[in-house]
């Protein structure tokens, strides 16, 4: 439809994926998968059965931005917001869905990360498609929810409370509440319960009805981006950006409307979801040996291992022996070897070596 819109977010630096991800080419611009397409020409084209190309818009930092073009030429540069400051997902939806709303006072915006994994594109866009509809016509914030497989305590959790009623969907939830990457026991009582379905980051409203919770509830953002509309779609947008991105707080929207709104709903959904967001993610996507290791590198010998992910360039050699559940990784002559299950920590380990080496890694 034409008031459809999609908004890709795609600032994030994937600290996670280290040493592979990197500041000034971080994990959306990575063909990870073996593809031959980066994650966010993935996305992008994942998107087009959805809405026109010229109403896709990406959201992603400044030093960023000659990426995005390069890795989708046939956008044209308006269509790519540069965040002069990172500032969470809160101001990069206001800034997006403010600036369509001016435009499209009746769009609805699906709003998506860069770098996820979804293998049932056809389904993905049918029960996107229901959701727009649902969206369009009632004014609330709707997420995608996956079924739980295992303890994840690097995701958000969504508890449903009783089924909505939408022309034939059966599988819409009111939200009762959301909860921030629970420890271990307590992801565990989740996924046992049935109550409790992954929070997927993919969002449907229409702006209208998104900025009109931003007064609600993070009326700070929603003044700011109210105050300088009219400089939105003008040359004077930049301007206007950099002044109120310094002023914004740094806040997701999980965290900003999601968890306080009373008008949330969730779709739970089996549309082949990953996030990426760690190695372990990719682990179970790829395909693995007898002794269940997954290895890309030509020149890897590997002795007595098991369940593990080895990533290593063509042209470097590496013998393993005796390794079980361990991520090891060489990119850029900077090598990691770190146990999956303290995956979490690599963020961690790379802000302990900037601060130790004293520049970006």
């Amino acid at each position: 439809m034409d008031n459809t819109y999609c908004v890709i977010m795609a600032g994030g630096i994937g600290s996670r994926f280290w040493p592979m991800s990197r500041t000034s080419r971080p994990k959306q611009f990575l063909d990870i998968l073996g593809t031959g397409k980066s994650l966010i020409r993935e996305t992008y084209e994942r998107f087009l059965p959805l809405c026109k190309p010229e109403n896709i818009l990406v959201v992603t930092s400044e030093s960023y931005k000659d990426q995005v073009l390069e890795h989708i030429p046939e956008m044209d540069e308006s269509q790519v917001l540069a965040e002069p400051l990172r500032r969470n997902t809160a101001p990069c939806i206001a800034y997006a869905c403010s600036k369509i709303y001016k435009k499209d006072k009746n769009a609805v915006v699906v709003i998506a990360p860069s770098d996820h994994l979804i293998t049932k594109s056809e389904e993905f866009i049918r029960q996107l498609e229901n959701g727009v509809d649902f969206a369009r016509n009632n004014p609330i914030l709707l997420t995608m929810g996956i079924e739980p497989h295992r303890p994840e305590t690097g995701y958000g959790y969504i508890q449903v409370n009783g089924k909505k009623d939408w022309k034939g969907m059966d599988n819409l939830h009111k939200v009762k509440t959301f909860t921030e990457k629970p420890d271990l026991k307590m992801a565990q009582i989740f996924m046992e319960s049935g109550e409790f379905f992954w929070n997927s980051g993919i969002f449907i409203w229409s702006a209208k009805t998104i900025l009109e919770n931003f007064n609600e509830h993070l009326p700070e953002i929603g003044l700011l981006f109210e105050k300088g509309k009219k400089q939105l779609n003008t040359p004077d947008e930049k301007a206007f950006i950099l002044k109120t991105y310094r002023e914004c707080q740094n806040i997701s929207i999980d965290y900003g409307i999601m968890e306080k709104a009373s008008n949330v709903y969730v779709m739970t959904v089996d549309i082949g979801w990953s996030d990426l967001g760690t190695w372990g993610s990719l682990y179970e996507n790829l395909s693995k040996d007898q002794s269940q290791n997954t290895v890309t590198g030509k020149q890897v010998v590997i002795y007595d291992s098991e369940n593990c992910i080895v990533n290593m360039p063509d042209d470097k050699v590496a013998i393993l022996q005796g390794l079980n559940d361990y991520i090891v990784v060489e990119r850029d002559n900077t090598l990691l070897v770190c146990k999956k299950e303290n995956e979490q920590e690599i963020r961690t380990y790379v802000n302990d070596l900037k601060m130790k080496q004293g520049k970006k890694f």
